[in-house]
């Protein structure tokens, strides 16, 4: 399986990018989403991060209260390492079981800590999806209604713009409208159906 990492800062747009190349019939895995599932009530994670930092950290339905941890985290780095050890191999192992069930002719891993992580390792190709900070921060608090300084400390915990951009095979920029995303989607996703079915030719040698 040839596999396309595409990730981003806070706001850059990766959905709407996800959701472009999954109406070109493409399996995307959202690790966000991934992370998600890791923590479902029931979830053992779940209940680590409850014994952790208190019931207050469940909404009133037993699940967890992202935005509240969110806030923990990004204030405290102590805590984000303890939180980042526990899921990360966790979230790996079911991103790895969803691109064995993919039967697209290649995959996108959706990370926003694809480059952070060792979730790196899992792809062939990496995409960044890339816009200016302004644009991050106006986009990051219009859509989570969260406040401009707990946006800029999401993106000094990220990589630096400027390195992950360094680390990109492909860049996408997403600084226009969704009519400007569309070609440069489009064009990546004709160059990933060549390298897939390379890859495959390759490997039956």
């Amino acid at each position: 399986m040839f596999v396309v990492g595409l990730t981003g800062g806070i706001g850059s747009g990766k959905s709407a990018v996800s959701r472009l190349f999954e109406q070109q019939n493409i399996t995307v895995i959202d690790a966000d989403q991934v992370a998600r599932e890791a923590v479902e009530p029931g979830e053992p994670a779940l209940a680590k991060i409850a014994q952790r930092f208190g019931d207050g950290i469940l909404l009133e339905n037993g699940h967890l209260d992202r935005k509240a941890l969110r806030k923990i985290v990004f204030e405290t780095p102590r805590q984000r390492d303890w939180l980042e050890q526990l899921l990360h191999p966790l979230i790996r192992d079911l991103i790895l079981l969803k691109l064995d069930q993919s039967d697209s002719e290649y995959a996108i891993l959706a990370s926003p800590l694809l480059l952070e992580t060792d979730q790196h390792l899992l792809v062939n190709h990496i995409v960044v999806v890339d816009v200016d900070e302004a644009t991050q921060i106006s986009r990051t608090t219009v859509r989570d209604t969260t406040d401009t300084a707990q946006v800029k400390a999401i993106i000094a915990a990220q990589i630096p713009r400027d390195e992950r951009i360094a680390k990109a095979d492909d860049l996408i920029d997403n600084s226009g409208t969704i009519d400007d995303l569309k070609p440069q989607v489009e064009q990546l996703h004709n160059k990933f159906l060549h390298q897939a079915r390379q890859e495959r030719e390759s490997d039956y040698g």
